[in-house]
């Protein structure tokens, strides 16, 4: 990741010395927030999404203006490490939290932080999901299940729960990489110029981007054949 460990120690920090009241994000929150934000075809301001970072109210009520400065810099920080991370590689590497007394890996509030980045803007999500290949689209619904998952309002049985709770650690990064190819084309695109694509027979899949820049799907283009 762009961000090192002794800046996440950091952020972690200051974001929980904000108000705990208002319930403000924790890292993983964030990373999943951000990462979201990030995949949105459209760029999304700096105004419509602090807010929310500093919790139900919006309001951070920073003690001073140096302490506003710092956490809101970290917090940019990060954004601008993990933008800098998707023009290198699609796959990211999402921070989950640990439970400290089993060591469980915890997805939850990463995928939570995820789906309220989709709620700033759902008419947007919609399309994407309307129009997206079905890869994308299982990806986005899978996504939507696991937040179901956290909040407990899964149809899924306890079985399937428990197998779904396992996997989707390693399931959510492959998540985010199919959707990007649909949200953020030109991130694949400048992927596969400068290191070798995770794909089959090294070529891009049928409905990727065809790499000769047209702007139509691989399948479309240079795939006909």
């Amino acid at each position: 990741m762009g961000s090192s460990d002794q800046d996440l120690d950091r952020l972690s920090k200051l974001l929980f010395a904000l108000p705990q009241e208002n319930m403000p994000m924790t890292l993983s929150e964030l990373d999943g927030y951000v990462t979201g934000i990030l995949t949105c075809p459209e760029v999304i301001p700096p105004s419509d999404w602090l807010p929310h970072v500093w919790g139900d109210t919006g309001e951070a009520n920073f003690p001073d203006l140096a302490s506003a400065d710092t956490t809101i810099s970290a917090v940019m920080a990060h954004y601008n490490a993990i933008a800098a991370d998707m023009l290198k590689s699609p796959w990211m590497e999402p921070i989950y939290e640990i439970d400290q007394n089993s060591d469980e890996t915890l997805w939850e509030p990463w995928v939570d932080g995820f789906t309220r980045a989709l709620r700033l803007r759902p008419d947007i999500w919609n399309d994407v999901l309307d129009q997206a290949d079905e890869e994308a689209q299982s990806s986005l619904i899978f996504l939507m299940a696991l937040h179901e998952l956290y909040e407990g309002s899964s149809k899924f049985s306890d079985d399937e729960i428990d197998e779904i709770d396992s996997e989707a650690p390693d399931l959510i990064p492959n998540c985010i990489a199919s959707i990007l190819c649909v949200t953020r084309p030109e991130i694949v695109l400048g992927d596969e110029r400068s290191s070798p694509a995770p794909v089959r027979n090294n070529r891009p899949g049928r409905n990727a981007p065809c790499p000769c820049g047209s702007g139509r799907k691989y399948k479309q283009c240079c795939g006909k054949n």
